[in-house]
């Protein structure tokens, strides 16, 4: 069993601060400084790919993690001395809920459906099939009939919904079905030993919710939209884990709960001894 801090975090919106609230100055340097100690380890949790991944670090001037689960949870990558590792035992794991069928096969199945629209070929992969979708579309009556149509095949699929803020499109990922973020999550801390109450999963939206819903002791930065935040408390309660979710309302260190500010202010609230680790931080 592993002694360290497992923080996993998405990237877009709660990492990085790309929306529209205001960041918290110190905040990102204050979690570089927390990534470099000897206790912790990153994951970076996302729906980007491996060459988003690394645009993202390259922009925003973030610690290089030990670990991406990207994909939406689709891929998993161990980051050695900067070479990235696939893990090919994830890809095993995942690929029996799919029955056989390739990702373009599986397309086939929703070719009349005119509201999806297959998103850039860099951001598919073998288990991830993603469509753009009108944001204000009937997204229960969309997923409830690409349910029935993948039933019909005997494929196991989660599809996960979200909105990209920016550019006011709907985000629809279709994945096997243990391919999500919070198989991803569990499968790593399992693989490599970190205990549970020593995980910290922090997000901000529609695709964040089945792990801030679950066990996993899981962060909300306070920028997510008010419509995540009831769903993750409503569901949270409802699998009676509410207790596990934490809401970032900001003051921690006189910053405002946005972005990574929200990842450290959760981290303190279910592991308080880590507090004094930022006691010495300048430029609060």
């Amino acid at each position: 069993m592993s002694d360290k801090i497992l923080i996993c975090t998405d990237l877009d919106r709660t990492l990085l601060p790309n929306g529209d609230p205001p960041e918290s100055p110190a905040a990102r340097r204050l979690f570089a400084q927390l990534a470099k100690r000897p206790e912790v380890d990153v994951a970076y949790v996302t729906g980007r790919h491996k060459a988003l991944v690394l645009d993202a670090i390259d922009e925003f001037q973030l610690p290089t993690p030990d670990y991406v689960l990207g994909d939406v949870g689709s891929t998993i990558y161990e980051i050695q001395s900067g070479e990235w590792q696939l893990w090919d035992d994830w890809q095993q794991e995942i690929a029996p809920c799919w029955a056989g069928y390739t990702h373009d096969r599986l397309a086939a199945l929703f070719t009349d459906m005119n509201l999806l629209r297959q998103q850039e070929t860099e951001k598919q992969n073998t288990f991830k099939l993603s469509y753009y979708v009108p944001e204000d579309c009937d997204v229960d009556g969309l997923l409830t009939e690409m349910q029935q149509r993948l039933r019909q095949h005997n494929i196991r699929a989660s599809l996960i919904w979200s909105v990209d803020d920016l550019e006011h499109v709907g985000l629809l990922d279709l994945l096997p079905e243990n391919a999500t973020k919070l198989h991803a999550i569990e499968f790593l801390r399992k693989q490599k030993g970190y205990a549970h109450d020593t995980t910290l999963f922090a997000g901000d939206s529609g695709n964040d919710l089945a792990v801030m819903a679950s066990s996993v002791n899981s962060v909300l930065v306070a920028n997510a939209r008010d419509d995540v935040r009831k769903q993750a408390e409503q569901q949270a309660a409802q699998n009676h884990n509410r207790e596990h979710l934490y809401l970032a309302r900001g003051n921690f260190l006189g910053m405002n709960g946005n972005y990574s500010a929200g990842i450290l202010e959760g981290l303190v609230h279910f592991m308080p001894w880590t507090e004094t680790w930022f006691d010495l931080a300048e430029d609060r």
